[in-house]
C-alpha cells in the first residue's frame, strides 16, 4: 500500500526502503506498544523486533512520535468504503469496520498513547491530522459522490468541503466516543440507530 511523503521523511539518496522492511517495523511498533505501552517503547526495542538496524529507523523516522502514528496510520488506511446499495447501508458498512479496526489491541493502545501525547506536542498533533484524519476523509468523500450519482443527496459543490468534514468529525467522534471513552459495544442496534440520526440531519441540512 502506498503512503503519502507526510508519513515518513523524505530521502535524497541512499539505498532504496524496503516495502517489507518498513511493514515489519510499523507491526513490530505496534507489538511493541501493547506489551511495553508508550513510556516504555524505545526505537531499540522495535529495531530488535523487526530484526534492523537502529539507524534504520532514524533514516525512516526522526522519533517515536512519528514512528507511532504512522503505525496507527496504516491501520486505518485498511478501512473501505462498501457500495451495499445505498446511503444507509454504506455508513452502516463503514461504521462496523471502524468499531472492529478499534477492538483490535494494537489499534487502540496505539490510538489512545499518541492521542494522549499530542495534548503537549503541537508536532505531532499536526502529523496525526495529516496522517491520519485528512487520508480518511475520503471515505466521506466517496460515500457523498456515490450517494449523489444514486440521487441520494443533492449536488451541492459550494458547501461540499465543509458538510464533508463535518461528517467526518461527527462518525469518527461518535464511535471513538462510544468505543473506546464509554467502552460500550457497537452493536447492530446502536449502529442503526446511529446511522438513522446521522442520515436525519443530513436530510435536513440539504433542505436548509
Amino acid at each position: 500500500m502506498c503512503r503519502s511523503s507526510s508519513r515518513s521523511p523524505s530521502r535524497t539518496g541512499g539505498r532504496p526502503r524496503s516495502a517489507a522492511a518498513d511493514a515489519a517495523i510499523l507491526e513490530a511498533t505496534r507489538a511493541a506498544l501493547v506489551e511495553l505501552g508508550w513510556s516504555k517503547l524505545t526505537m531499540g526495542d522495535v529495531a530488535g523486533r523487526a530484526g534492523v538496524a537502529k539507524t534504520t529507523l532514524y533514516r525512516r523516522w526522526a522519533g517515536k512520535n512519528e514512528l507511532v502514528v504512522d503505525a496507527v496510520a496504516v491501520l486505518f488506511d485498511e478501512l473501505e468504503l462498501p457500495d451495499r446499495g445505498s446511503l444507509l447501508a454504506d455508513i452502516e458498512g463503514v461504521v462496523v469496520q471502524f468499531a472492529a479496526l478499534l477492538e483490535r489491541p494494537e489499534t487502540k493502545t496505539a490510538l489512545m498513547a499518541v492521542i494522549a501525547e499530542s495534548t503537549r506536542d503541537e508536532p505531532l498533533r499536526e502529523r496525526i491530522r495529516i496522517s491520519i484524519v485528512e487520508r480518511q476523509k475520503r471515505l466521506v468523500l466517496a460515500g457523498r459522490q456515490r450517494a449523489q450519482a444514486r440521487g441520494e443527496l443533492p449536488d451541492s459543490p459550494a458547501s461540499a468541503t465543509g458538510t464533508d468534514d463535518l461528517i467526518f468529525d461527527v462518525i469518527a467522534g461518535a464511535v471513538v466516543h462510544r468505543a473506546l471513552v464509554s467502552a460500550e459495544p457497537v452493536d447492530a442496534e446502536w449502529v442503526r440507530r446511529f446511522t438513522a440520526l446521522l442520515l436525519g440531519g443530513l436530510a435536513a441540512a440539504a433542505q436548509a
